[in-house]
């Protein structure tokens, strides 16, 4: 065949080598930060994303390009973690789409796929900005496009796009000041180049490993101490796996994975189940997973499957009881409104709950939630309507992702960017009103809170004129920085006094991180007797990783 067309085997070969070439980078591609905080995270996020595509092919057997394409931009959607991870999903989804009338394609067909990836991803930004992962994909297609001659082949079409891709990186501090000044390029960006880089070091004949990242072992713990061979089988086994619908055992097309979640229900809880095109997603906790196995080969075949021993987990976790398992499993009664919220910390967990949040997706900065993850936590709520909190700019595109996939509830994601903003407006909710009401007074509530953090620094920076020394803790609010020093307390200081000094604030929340302890509490209270004396002060022992201090002001 040469490297006239590109087809269904050769793209699985392409897709594998871009996964591990991004997978090699991703520590690089996080610590393209615009703040030099240690929380970042794109590299990670579009690895998972692209990893979750590769495992939907990992043992596919067809050499048709669409179907490949097809099953790959299915499970990056999926596993699409972050906005760069999300954008990236809907990139391939798009050429997935233009791609489907072909079993392989040669440089044109290929080179006009992508151009429609780039139509996707920006539609599915609500104000795309240049100089992200965005442009990178734009300038670097139209480039190919212009470039096409009929003699242009699959090799010199990703030669030219690699090529073309790596320079439109090196332009975005060009196109977008604040990575201008903070003196890097776009994460996103960087992460694209590097997966279609793999994609090009494999079309010219090299051997890329690729390790699907399935399991996660900590060193740490003692299995065998978890659950030794004396020990009672307690809290079931964590059974997760992809069916393959199968022409030969069902029609696929009118299959209804409903009949699978009907039969789940009566060998376990925290159920999962929903279909895919030709494949069905089944998560459910059971004490016999064997049937589970049985039940679902009537249908199809697997591509994956995971079992985990939940004894074990609970012995590692001491936090998962059985209780909570019993609080997973979906309510029988439908009620009106559920409520869905995203954070970290044992704390604000609670805290969170306390408001009326029925579901938790663990997670925040360095660990963005997936859209699967989404999808997961509204299978187990039976609302009507489903009110969603990401509580992370970066979250938001994931969610939204995950609420236009899902058609059990009417899905409402809330623009809430940071913790605060979540948290004063659950706080605000009348659940006696009407949605497009309370829709309105989560937005009032937005508009009303500030939310600061005090980090350490990573690296030496220069934004919004405040010169950073690598170790000094930062102060920010949104995306401005306020203040940079060496000893924490005085930035903690120093931040809630620009946070307050508007005049038009009454309270003051303190979210204390992992970091923070009693003394600190005091140190802050004792600040705000002394400075702030008219407003109200409550502390909250967050738990949360990374900012020492979160602050809600409202």
């Amino acid at each position: 065949m040469g490297d006239k067309f590109l087809d269904g085997k050769l793209m699985v070969e392409m897709a594998q080598g871009g996964a591990a070439a991004l997978r090699s980078k991703a520590d690089e591609v996080n610590k393209l930060n615009v703040f030099p905080v240690p929380d970042g995270d794109t590299g990670d996020n579009m690895s998972l994303t692209i990893e979750s595509g590769v495992a939907a092919i990992e043992n596919i057997s067809t050499n048709s390009l669409a179907t490949v394409m097809k099953l790959l931009s299915k499970g990056m959607l999926l596993g699409a973690r972050g906005n760069s991870g999300v954008i990236l999903s809907q990139l391939f989804a798009g050429a997935a789409k233009a791609l489907e009338p072909y079993e392989r394609a040669d440089a044109t067909i290929f080179a006009t796929a992508l151009s429609k990836g780039v139509e996707q991803a920006y539609t599915s930004v609500m104000t795309p900005t240049e100089g992200t992962i965005l442009t990178v994909a734009r300038e670097s297609v139209e480039y190919v496009m212009s470039s096409l001659t009929p003699e242009t082949s699959i090799t010199t079409l990703f030669n030219t796009l690699v090529k073309e891709m790596y320079a439109s990186l090196q332009r975005t501090p060009e196109r977008l000041a604040v990575l201008k000044e903070a003196g890097v390029i776009d994460s996103g960006g960087a992460g694209l180049f590097y997966i279609m880089e793999g994609f090009n070091r494999v079309l010219n004949g090299e051997k890329i490993e690729y390790s699907a990242l399935t399991v996660n072992v900590d060193s740490h713990v003692d299995v065998s101490n978890a659950f030794g061979p004396d020990s009672e089988m307690t809290y079931g086994y964590c059974t997760e796996l992809l069916l393959q619908l199968q022409n030969s055992k069902v029609d696929v097309d009118k299959f209804d994975h409903n009949v699978i979640t009907e039969y789940l229900c009566t060998i376990g809880d925290s159920i999962v189940a929903f279909k895919t095109d030709s494949i069905v997603k089944i998560h459910v906790h059971t004490m016999t997973p064997e049937k589970v196995l049985e039940f679902c080969r009537r249908y199809g075949e697997f591509i994956k499957i995971k079992i985990e021993n939940m004894s074990v987990q609970h012995s590692e976790n001491k936090e998962i009881t059985s209780n909570e398992q019993k609080e997973q499993a979906p309510s029988l009664e439908k009620k009106k409104y559920g409520i869905v919220a995203v954070c970290s910390g044992e704390g604000i967990k609670e805290t969170f709950k306390e408001l009326g949040a029925d579901g938790i997706v663990d997670g925040g900065q360095t660990q963005n939630p997936s859209t699967q993850d989404f999808l997961a936590a509204f299978e187990k709520i039976n609302a009507e309507h489903i009110f969603v909190f990401p509580n992370n700019g970066n979250i938001i595109m994931a969610a939204t992702q995950a609420s236009e996939l899902y058609d059990k509830a009417q899905i409402h994601v809330i623009p809430s960017k940071n913790l605060g903003a979540g948290y004063v407006a659950l706080a605000s909710m009348n659940p006696a009103d009407e949605p497009e009401n309370i829709l309105e007074q989560f937005s009032q509530a937005i508009e009303g809170v500030a939310t600061g953090c005090i980090s350490p620094s990573i690296r030496d920076a220069d934004i919004n004129g405040v010169h950073i020394e690598n170790g000094d803790f930062i102060g920010f609010v949104g995306k401005e920085m306020i203040v940079s020093h060496p000893d924490r307390e005085h930035s903690a200081k120093m931040l809630i006094s620009k946070m307050l000094e508007d005049g038009d604030k009454f309270m003051l929340t303190v979210f204390l991180g992992k970091d923070a302890d009693e003394t600190s509490q005091q140190v802050i209270s004792d600040y705000m007797q002394t400075a702030h004396s008219d407003i109200e002060v409550y502390f909250i022992m967050g738990g949360q990783d990374i900012y020492p201090y979160i602050f809600v002001a409202e």
